[in-house]
Formats: C-alpha cells, structure tokens, sequence
C-alpha cells in the first residue's frame, strides 16, 4: 500500500502481518541497527543514521513492549474481529478470523442526494432526506445487531470505516452499546461498502501501521 504523509511530518506505511520481518529486515539493512524501545504502547526504532519508525499495533494486539520478536508473534495472531463499514446509503457488517471473512452481510439504502432547489422544497427535500438517511442507519443497525451483538464477547475488537458520521449514526442504537465499547481506535477510509470493500477491509484491519520519519536534513 502506497505511503500516505503523517500529520506533523513523516509517513504512514501499512505493513500486513505476513511481511512485517522482512520490512524490519530492510529497515535494519538501509539505516543500521536499531535502538528498540516502547512507549504508550507503540514500538520504536531508533536506527543509527537518524530514520525513526514507530510500529502500532494492530487492532485487537497487546500493547506493544521492547520485544521486537513478541511484537512480530501477536501481529500474525489469528484473531477474531468484528468489522462495520457504514456510509449513508450503504453499510456492510462481517466477522474475520485472522485473513478470513467468515460471516458478513451488505445492504444499501436510498438516500436522496441534496438539491439545489431553494426555498418550502429545499426544506421538504431535506427533511425527506434525514428520514431516508435515518431509516439507512436503523436498518444497518438491525444487521450489526444480528451479527456482531452475539458475538461481541468472543471478538478482539471491532474495527469501523467508511463515514465517520454514518458509523456513529448505527453505533448510538443502544442495542450497540457493546459493540461501541469494543471499537478499536482504527478507522479505515474505505469507498461505499460492497462485499469485494468488506473483504479488502480485512487487510487493512490487521495491517501493522508504521511511521516512518527519515533522518534530519544535513545542514
């Protein structure tokens, strides 16, 4: 996956479970042995020529600690995570076993697009717009009811993506209170949810997220 910028400098790299020693073997190979550390529960090497990478764990693993070897062990873990991608008109919910999607459901809803009409059908096209919208997010919240409340107690985590204000129009259903509380900190910027995206999604669940900051520039 193409390096994205990271706010405040650096990049972000997203490294599945399956490559994550090779790419310590290169970093090692470019930049030197590194200095291992850990902090707030994110692994850090310091590599002699000045290149910092800072390896978060995937959802679901520990808290990372200077054990490189242990950190390589819990990224390849098979786990079993929850995933709910959510946009207005689409939502698409599933349960992963390591790579595997093992259970998933999608669903679309119609949602009227905005108007460029003014005045009384402004307002009435935005109003049938909110109920259309609001009936989108019950309907994905019966489908994350079904699948994910049952299981919630035998998963590492849930993992959300899509429309940061759909997800949380399908959290707030009190039946989800749970599943909230099992939401992991990732949030993945996925395209409108289709089963091929669900399944994409698992990757980038359990991908170990990497910053890289190259060394300063000599002055």
């Amino acid at each position: 996956m193409p390096a994205r910028p990271a706010a405040g400098g650096g990049r972000w790299v997203d490294v599945d479970p399956a490559r994550l020693t090779r790419w310590l073997n290169g970093f090692s190979g470019r930049h030197g042995a590194a200095v291992i550390t850990a902090e707030h529960g994110v692994l850090r090497l310091d590599a002699p020529d000045g290149s910092i990478a800072e390896l978060h764990p995937a959802p679901g693993a520990p808290p990372a600690t200077n054990d490189i070897e242990q950190f390589v062990v819990e990224a390849l873990r098979h786990r079993r995570i929850g995933l709910l991608l959510a946009r207005q008109s689409a939502v698409a919910v599933g349960i992963a076993v390591g790579p595997e999607l093992t259970t998933s459901k999608v669903d679309t809803s119609y949602v009227q697009g905005r108007t460029a009409a003014g005045g009384w059908s402004q307002h009435r096209f935005a109003r049938r717009r909110e109920n259309q919208a609001k009936a989108a997010a019950g309907g994905a919240a019966d489908i994350a009811v079904r699948l994910l409340a049952p299981e919630v107690g035998t998963l590492s985590c849930v993992v959300t993506g899509g429309d940061r204000k759909a997800v949380e129009a399908v959290l707030a259903d009190p039946r989800l209170e749970a599943v909230a509380a099992a939401r992991s900190d990732r949030f993945l910027d996925v395209p409108e949810p289709r089963l091929a995206v669900l399944q994409s999604a698992v990757a980038a669940a359990r991908s170990v997220r990497i910053k890289v900051l190259d060394p300063p520039a000599s002055a």
